[in-house]
C-alpha cells in the first residue's frame, strides 16, 4: 500500500519525511491543493477528518496518514489548542500565530508559562483507523529565540532543556517532539497494516 500524508503543511511533511524510512507522498502530488474543513472538536476528530477525505478520493490501495497538532497553555484555559494554526484568524502566517501567542503571554504579566504540545496521527486504510496520540511538555517564553522549525517553535522550551525549539538541531527536535513520539507508535500500526 502506498503511504500518503494528508496535509499541506510544508514543515509537517518535512518532518514526517525525516521521521519515517518509507517513500511518503503528500496527498497534494496525487490530487492537487485543496483545503480539507477540519471542524473536529479535538486533535484525534481533525486527524481523522484530513485522513478520511484523502483516503475516500484515493482508494484502497492506499494507506493514508494525518496528523493534527498544536500547543496548548493552561494559563489561557487550553488555547489556542486545535486552533493553533488560525489563532490570529483565518489565512494567517505561522509568525502572525507565533506573535498573537507571545502578546497573550504578556498580557498575563508573565515572562513564561507552562505549555504542551499535542500531536494526534490518524491512520485510515481498508482495515480500519487508528489514532495515537504524542506530547511534549514545556514552557512558552514572551520572546522569540531561534530561528529553527516552525509554528510555535521560537517561544517553546522543552522540560528539561535550556534552549527552544527554535534553537535545538532538528535531531535532538524529533527525539523528543509530540510528532516524534505518535509517530513511533504509529510505525508498528503502519507496518502491520502494510504487511497484510
Amino acid at each position: 500500500m502506498k503511504l500518503v500524508l494528508a496535509t499541506g503543511n510544508k514543515g509537517k511533511l518535512r518532518e514526517f519525511k525525516q521521521m519515517c524510512k518509507e517513500d511518503v507522498v503528500p496527498f497534494s502530488e496525487l490530487l492537487g491543493e485543496f483545503e480539507i474543513i477540519e471542524d473536529g472538536e479535538t486533535f484525534a476528530e481533525n486527524a481523522l477528518i484530513k485522513a478520511r477525505t484523502i483516503y475516500e478520493k484515493l482508494g484502497e490501495e492506499y494507506l493514508v496518514i494525518s496528523d493534527d497538532s498544536g500547543i496548548s497553555l493552561p494559563v489561557l484555559n487550553g488555547a489556542p489548542g486545535i486552533y493553533s494554526a488560525r489563532y490570529a484568524g483565518e489565512g494567517v502566517t505561522d509568525k502572525d500565530n507565533l506573535y498573537k501567542l507571545i502578546a497573550s503571554v504578556k498580557e498575563k504579566g508573565l515572562k513564561s508559562t507552562p505549555a504542551y504540545y499535542t500531536a494526534a496521527i490518524a491512520i485510515v486504510s481498508k482495515y480500519g483507523e487508528y489514532v495515537v496520540h504524542g506530547w511534549m511538555h514545556g514552557d512558552v517564553l514572551d520572546s522569540i529565540r531561534g530561528d529553527k522549525g516552525f509554528g510555535y517553535d521560537p517561544m517553546f522550551i522543552p522540560k528539561g532543556f535550556d534552549k527552544t525549539l527554535g534553537e535545538l538541531d532538528d535531531e535532538v527536535k524529533r527525539a523528543i517532539s509530540h510528532r516524534g513520539k505518535a509517530l513511533e507508535l504509529a510505525k508498528p500500526i503502519i507496518g502491520m497494516l502494510q504487511n497484510k
